[in-house]
């Protein structure tokens, strides 16, 4: 009895190891209505709280770019001095540093027509931030398509079979 129960508090502990770190947020920018002009980017951030970690997935046509920006540009919509650029009609931004993030599109118009959004990022040291852009560590942008949820967090497949294999390997040598 008392080996199976070793068995599960190191199949606890293994998976506690994984999940936990994997639970960074995926948040899809203005939701079911994407990267577009109409969006109040300002009114769909307010309820959220992101972190360090976690992702911001533009989805848009590719007449509209996602521009990472200063926060001066970001305030005057300010095309052309971007911290990174990107159009290809799916970007991910993963928030690497704590502060505030802000971005533009760079299309003549669409940030003044409130194509913008400003993102407060906790630090993961602690719950508050800075309203410092991230100017020396720009985030880093990739290109990919996610479902239209509004926030998500996922565990690798690879990652949850190695995980289910180590627990079941530790349950029968402790068994």
């Amino acid at each position: 009895m008392a080996s199976s129960s070793v068995g599960m508090a190191c199949l606890g502990l293994v998976l506690c190891m994984v999940v936990v770190p994997s639970l960074a947020t995926v948040y899809n920018v203005g939701d079911a209505s994407g990267w577009a002009t109409g969006v109040d980017f300002s009114s769909w951030a307010s309820d959220k709280t992101f972190k360090v970690g976690d992702s911001l997935v533009f989805n848009y046509p590719t007449s509209h770019t996602v521009e990472e920006v200063s926060s001066s540009d970001y305030s005057a919509c300010t095309v052309g001095k971007a911290i990174s650029t990107d159009s290809t009609g799916a970007t991910t931004i993963n928030l690497k540093t704590g502060g505030t993030h802000y971005f533009i599109c760079g299309v003549a118009g669409h940030c003044e027509n409130g194509m913008k959004l400003a993102v407060k990022v906790e630090s993961s040291s602690s719950s508050s931030s800075t309203d410092k852009p991230s100017t020396t560590s720009p985030s880093t942008t990739t290109t990919t398509k996610i479902p239209d949820s509004s926030s998500s967090w996922s565990l690798s497949p690879v990652l949850a079979f190695v995980t289910t294999w180590v627990a079941l390997c530790v349950m029968m040598v402790v068994s």
